[in-house]
Formats: C-alpha cells, sequence, structure tokens
C-alpha cells in the first residue's frame, strides 16, 4: 500500500513541472475584458467579445458614487460600489449585440456586449 501512495506522489511530482506549460495558453485566453465607469459613461461603450466563449467582464468603477452594471440580454444585474470593481462572467454568446446599462444614471451610463 505504501509503495502505491508514494508512485501516484511521485507521478503528480513528475507531471507539475509540465503542466503550467501545457496549460499556459488557455490561461493566456481567460483574461477579463475590462470596462471603466467614469463620469458615470462606460468606456469603452462597445465591448468585443468572441462569440460561443464564455468571457469575464472587469466592470471598474472609478466614481465615487456606486453603479449598477445591467442587462437582461446578458442575464446581469450587479451593483459596483464607489472605486470598487466586480467581475461579471457572460456567455456563451451567440454572434450579435447586447446592450448593457447603469441603471442609476441610465442617461449616460449605456453600452454593448458584440459577439463575434
Amino acid at each position: 500500500m505504501r509503495h502505491r501512495i508514494a508512485r501516484l506522489f511521485l507521478s503528480a511530482a513528475l507531471l507539475l513541472p509540465v503542466a503550467p506549460a501545457v496549460f499556459a495558453p488557455a490561461w493566456a485566453d481567460d483574461a477579463p475584458i475590462t470596462i471603466v465607469i467614469k463620469d458615470h459613461k462606460f468606456d469603452p461603450v462597445e465591448v468585443k467579445v468572441p462569440a460561443n466563449k464564455r468571457v469575464t467582464l472587469l466592470v471598474d468603477n472609478q466614481d465615487a458614487t456606486s453603479e449598477e452594471f445591467e442587462s437582461a440580454e446578458l442575464k446581469v444585474e450587479k451593483i459596483v460600489g464607489g472605486r470598487k470593481q466586480i467581475k461579471v462572467a457572460i456567455g456563451p454568446l451567440k454572434p450579435g449585440k447586447y446592450p448593457f446599462f447603469g441603471e442609476f444614471h441610465e442617461a449616460t451610463a449605456k453600452g454593448t456586449v458584440i459577439a463575434e
């Protein structure tokens, strides 16, 4: 029994140096896409994402007041505190346009996710 456990740990230890090299490209593609809120506006106004792939948005509120990142089409409704950040996972999305807005400043805080 001890020999089986020792072999298992040895096998796992030998694979560790290889694992990061094998999976590094997948990790690099998973970097979040940043959307900044400043002066009650989203920047960029249009965010392009790959179609049919799950992606993460990093919503960075640089205003002192809270804002809500909301979209019925993206199925998301989250409050971002003043000078705070949140991550929002979306998708996979079919090709198309998906509007989002800030409910607290709807007149100015508008944007669109474009899945291509």
